[in-house]
């Protein structure tokens, strides 16, 4: 089993997904975190951020390329 994988089958298992750019849902927001290897996604100039990912159509998950490569299968993700 991977160690990166938790929980995350109770609320991504099957859901749609966009790949899309980051951007901070509100001003005090200032990055979010893929749900599987915890790698940051934020605006262009934060250290060691990913600026772009795959995401649920709420905004509310991030999944980072690499992780999106090796769990999409798995998960059942559609992207749109």
């Amino acid at each position: 089993m991977d160690s990166r994988i938790t929980n995350q089958h109770e609320y991504l298992s099957g859901v749609q997904l966009a790949h899309r750019p980051w951007v901070a849902p509100s001003p005090d927001w200032d990055h979010d975190h893929c749900a599987f290897c915890w790698a940051k996604f934020a605006a262009l100039g934060m250290p060691d951020s990913m600026q772009e990912g795959y995401v649920t159509l709420d905004g509310r998950h991030w999944v980072c390329d690499a992780c999106y490569k090796d769990f999409n299968q798995s998960f059942g993700w559609v992207v749109v």
